[in-house]
């Protein structure tokens, strides 16, 4: 763990906060007085949380320890994941659009990832898997994936972010067979009479081998993303899901934590009330210092000292 990191620290995901989500004025106040940064480009949440932690990041299989974290057991195949997009056609290029909940139900995916399944399985190369609204391609052999998920690629061109190297011809065959597969889908047909975005792609990322199981020391997490938990899992470290509240995590720690909010509800209400609540945690003295991450690239690191600086009243990047 990075010797600067405070063990007495809550590192914290929560929904948006800029754009003028944030109405309570002694909350805005409250974040004016902090350290805050604005990261422009998106990045996947895994890898902001292990530089804050300053623990090791990857380089290969993130599927698999997303696997492991849905399944609770490390997978020993190659495995890439597999999440619905939709490519939609522009002038000059293509634009991914990510198919995530709420934009997307189960009731949709699981007939389409049903049919991969059928169809894929007359291929003794590949297979394809099912967990819940996850989708997984396994291959025989190693083939090239990006290395970052959908959301990262969201409303932008997605060949900036394609494999390259060896084994893209493989990527780009199964890719053309899946594509072929969903174009004519009853699910994609009644999609689009409904004016909703069909899944007309997989977006294939992070394939590898799941790495070792290890023992490292790091903070609780508690989270209900899969890959996170598979990451915590794999280095025998503390792992619940996401109590509904931070006094729970910290009556669970007394070394700091962890915690991820849910992605599904962005609410500006929700987004208050945590405040709220994680300002009282730090006026309690149950955590020394708050590193906020925004899911819209805004950080705040917090401290109690920080109301000294009472002149700060607003800051142009919470606009």
């Amino acid at each position: 763990m990075n010797a600067s990191y405070d063990k007495n620290t809550a590192l914290v995901v929560l929904p948006p906060v800029r754009g003028g989500r944030l109405m309570d004025t002694s909350l805005r106040a409250w974040l004016a007085q902090s350290e805050l940064t604005l990261e422009t480009e998106p990045r996947e949440l895994l890898a902001q949380l292990t530089d804050e932690l300053g623990l090791p990041y990857p380089e290969e299989g993130l599927a698999a320890l997303r696997m492991w974290g849905q399944t609770g057991d490390r997978p020993t195949v190659w495995i890439a994941a597999a999440d619905p997009v939709y490519l939609e056609p522009r002038l000059d290029r293509l634009c991914l659009h990510a198919l995530r909940k709420p934009g997307i139900e189960s009731s949709d995916l699981r007939p389409l990832f049903d049919h991969l399944q059928e169809i894929l399985a007359t291929d003794k190369r590949f297979g394809f898997a099912r967990l819940g609204s996850n989708g997984y391609l396994r291959a025989e052999q190693p083939i090239s994936t990006s290395s970052v998920p959908a959301y990262v690629v969201d409303q932008r061109d997605p060949s900036e972010f394609l494999p390259s190297g060896e084994h893209t011809v493989s990527h780009r065959n199964i890719l053309s067979e899946i594509e072929m597969t969903l174009h004519e889908h009853d699910v994609n047909e009644r999609r689009v009479a409904q004016g909703k975005q069909p899944v007309n792609s997989l977006w294939l990322w992070g394939g590898g081998m799941s790495p070792e199981k290890t023992t490292r020391p790091q903070p609780p997490l508690f989270s209900d993303d899969p890959l996170l938990a598979g990451y915590w899992e794999s280095a025998t470290a503390v792992c619940d899901v996401w109590p509904g509240n931070f006094s729970a995590c910290a009556d669970a720690s007394l070394h700091g934590f962890v915690a991820v909010t849910p992605e599904t509800d962005q609410r500006h209400e929700t987004m208050e009330s945590y405040l709220v609540e994680l300002r009282e945690l730090l006026r309690a003295n149950r955590v020394r210092r708050l590193i906020l991450l925004f899911r819209d690239g805004l950080r705040a690191e917090v401290r109690r000292s920080q109301t000294l600086k009472f002149w700060r009243r607003d800051n142009a990047l919470l606009d």
